[in-house]
């Protein structure tokens, strides 16, 4: 058995979409495990940029097949829109993508309840598509899967039961328009008839085709620190982005994993609210912004930039069991004269020995940064370890003496030739 678990080690927006495709050459098939189209994972081939919210990254190898597992909340409306936008692109579908037939449904209502919430006095930053609200019913075990289209009759009496509910918060808490039941079913059928062909047991799928050694590739969305369990709580996603999400995500057993591969921006960013020990709000910063194009593939949202941050990432590499780092836009930092990474938070004048998941700590740490020389020349065009500044390969060199585990991937710009393997 054969799986390699892509995983983002930090808050998201790592490059995810990049390393599976470029990993994608060596893989039979790529499943993605959680999360919904809250996720923008871009791959740039040639000059040209293609963002997927829900599709594996793998689609643009003709060779690969792509999975969407059970773990996944799947919006119709963006999922039809993503097919007719790949095939637009001239790549074939059919016969390529699977969707799990257990996979849980977005319905409009999660999205409506998702944006009232968020203009409440607790705001997240969430993106809107109503991921939450779909996870919530899940767990309270009045979700609508995609199992749940193929008879109207069943389709009907879950809706009715959810709808009703919903309508009540709607109109007499927040004073909205009641949701019809009849146009809901009548449109959800129409979108049955549109993924059906697309519609498996994806668990029995990948359990058979690993049975046949071939090797999959298990893409994550977002970023470990978000994690709804391990992550910097509540401003996390509503699932669990880390490697264990994987194997429930998919139904495979954890004796199939082989590797664990943690996407690794070479400084840090976040979107949304909540705790970034790191962040420069000042001209650095901006100019890593400006640099990095650090804008969101979904929502076009200014991302927060700031340094490197070795003590979050060390925690990542822990809980989810890392045993590469694929190094992404390590290009961006060219400029700069001198370049940091945080090695350690101060509390109250100590240091502290783990990294603080609460947001109360981790909100009033103090960054204690050592400073790397910058390697002031253009990198994008190396190919081969080599060929990069000495400057360069000592950064690199020492994230590895600080997380204790080798980059064996260093991306030096956005296209796919533009990385260098070790």
């Amino acid at each position: 058995m054969s799986v390699s678990i892509i995983v983002g080690a930090q808050w998201g927006d790592e490059g995810k979409g990049k390393i599976v495709d470029m990993l994608s050459e060596d893989i039979d098939i790529v499943a993605r495990y959680q999360g919904g189209a809250n996720a923008g994972h871009t791959v740039c081939i040639g000059d040209k940029n293609y963002v997927l919210h829900l599709i594996p990254s793998g689609i643009f190898h003709k060779h690969v097949k792509c999975v969407i597992g059970n773990g996944v909340v799947i919006d119709p409306v963006a999922l039809m829109e993503e097919i007719k936008m790949v095939q637009s692109f001239g790549v074939k579908i059919d016969g390529r993508l699977f969707i799990s037939h257990n996979a849980h449904l977005i319905m409009p209502y999660h999205k409506l309840l998702d944006n009232i919430r968020e203009q409440g006095s607790q705001k997240i930053g969430t993106t809107g598509r109503g991921i939450g609200p779909a996870y919530i019913d899940k767990y309270m075990r009045t979700g609508i899967r995609v199992v749940d289209l193929l008879d109207r009759k069943v389709l009907r009496e879950k809706l009715t039961r959810n709808i009703e509910e919903k309508n009540q918060i709607l109109s007499k808490v927040y004073g909205k328009t009641e949701i019809d039941i009849e146009q809901l079913i009548n449109e959800y059928q129409e979108f049955d008839k549109q993924i059906d062909p697309f519609v498996t047991d994806t668990s029995a799928y990948l359990n058979n085709a690993l049975r046949k050694k071939k090797k999959v590739l298990a893409e994550g969305a977002q970023g470990a620190l978000l994690d709804v369990d391990h992550g910097t709580y509540p401003y996390v996603t509503s699932s669990n982005p880390t490697s264990g999400g994987a194997c429930t995500g998919l139904g495979i057993p954890p004796t199939s994993v082989k590797s664990i591969i943690g996407i690794v921006k070479a400084y840090s960013t976040r979107v949304g609210n909540g705790p970034f020990p790191t962040e420069q709000i000042n001209e650095t910063g901006e100019t890593l912004r400006t640099i990095g194009h650090e804008f969101g593939a979904t929502t076009g949202r200014p991302r927060r930039t700031g340094w490197l941050d070795m003590v979050s990432l060390k925690y990542s590499l822990m809980v989810n069991g890392i045993n590469e780092i694929a190094l992404t836009k390590l290009d961006v930092l060219d400029d700069f004269d001198n370049i940091n990474i945080c090695v350690a938070y101060k509390k109250d004048g100590k240091i502290l020995k783990s990294f603080p998941t609460d947001v109360q700590t981790l909100e009033s740490v103090e960054p204690v940064y050592r400073s790397c020389n910058g390697w002031k020349k253009k990198i994008s065009d190396a190919r081969k370890w080599k060929q990069l500044p000495k400057n360069t390969m000592k950064y690199v060199e020492m994230i590895e003496k600080l997380s204790g585990v080798k980059v064996s991937v260093v991306s030096v710009g956005a296209r796919r030739d533009q990385t260098i393997v070790r």
